[in-house]
């Protein structure tokens, strides 16, 4: 089923967005593991599979429209502290936030409801879990400061 260029185009953009966020949450859930945060790395973990299924489900669908995917990861920078990865982890939700959004209007535009729809979903999942999480997160920190927070955090 042929689908149309810009959709297509948009989707190889949001895979290799989705494909980075991956990448980042496993250096970080791994960076969190080696260094006792066992609540961290357990949840980092989780949603870096989280991020690998909204990667295969937009490949699968890249792949249905007839297009070429592109698996190169976007370029970043990992954190090094545990409020700076955490933070680097939230604005990645915002920016993947803000493409689905964009991607989500381009489907409507060109009556693609099943991208559409399945992005709706990945939206979903970005405000109501992965960003909400980050968030509560760094709250914490403020109002427990930093060495609470990260006693919390070991098992």
């Amino acid at each position: 089923m042929q689908g149309h260029p810009d959709v297509i185009d948009c989707l190889k953009d949001l895979l290799r967005g989705e494909l980075a966020a991956r990448d980042q949450y496993f250096i970080h859930s791994r960076q969190y593991q080696h260094q006792g945060f066992v609540r961290l790395y357990e949840r980092m973990d989780h949603e870096m599979q989280e991020e690998t299924q909204h990667a295969d489900a937009i490949l699968r669908r890249i792949l249905l429209l007839e297009g070429e995917p592109d698996m190169r990861p976007n370029a970043f920078t990992p954190g090094a502290t545990v409020p700076e990865m955490l933070r680097k982890d939230l604005d990645t939700e915002y920016g993947v936030r803000t493409h689905l959004k964009a991607a989500i209007a381009l489907c409507e535009t060109h009556s693609d409801y099943v991208s559409r729809d399945m992005l709706r979903a990945q939206l979903q999942d970005t405000e109501e879990d992965h960003a909400y999480w980050l968030e509560k997160q760094i709250g914490l920190i403020d109002k427990m400061g930093l060495q609470n927070y990260l006693q919390s955090q070991a098992d």
